[in-house]
């Protein structure tokens, strides 16, 4: 065989196990995706993480009470709680300066809130509910049966809490840093 019937060979032989690997990689990465929960994706009701605030004064109908703003040691940012009783809702708002610009950090939601998750769940939910909407996202380590579900981790997640078999609480962001 000459050289360059050799080169073609090798070149056709690289490419070919280039494109296995490549198909490989982009059906694991299919796979990973189904399971890996997107907070970013994820609305509660009117709510997102990021949202700006001037989006979140007709989000909620409630008028919040509101904290003092704090510099955040782990993400350095200013943080500040916006309270709203009434409505159930607890929104940590984060700006990159004080009195700067904010958006939604983390979301909790109480009783009487009735805001739904995108797929459903709402307080007073059950938690067989819960599982059936967000089994494939399960922390498994994190999440304890009759206590918590955690969809993705705590670094970045939704969290559910029960009391009595029933959602009590859903939280979402980063619940650790």
């Amino acid at each position: 065989m000459s050289l360059s019937i050799r080169s073609s060979v090798l070149l056709v032989s690289i490419f070919c196990c280039c494109l296995w690997a490549w198909s490989v990689r982009a059906q694991g990465a299919s796979q990973a995706e189904k399971t890996q929960f997107d907070t970013s994706r994820e609305r509660i009701g009117p709510l997102r993480l990021g949202m700006a605030e001037k989006d979140v004064k007709g989000a909620v109908s409630c008028r919040p009470g509101k904290g003092r703003e704090i510099l955040e040691g782990a993400t350095r940012e200013y943080v500040q709680n916006w309270k709203y009783p009434k409505c159930g809702v607890i929104l940590k708002m984060s700006s990159e300066r004080k009195g700067g610009p904010k958006t939604v950090a983390d979301i909790t939601l109480t009783s009487p809130c009735d805001f739904k998750t995108g797929k459903g769940i709402h307080i007073g939910s059950t938690e067989r509910q819960v599982r059936e909407a967000y089994g494939r996202y399960r922390d498994p380590e994190a999440s304890a049966a009759g206590q918590t579900f955690i969809a993705g981790s705590i670094f970045d997640g939704l969290m559910f809490t029960f009391r009595d078999g029933k959602v009590v609480e859903i939280f979402l962001g980063a619940a650790a840093e």
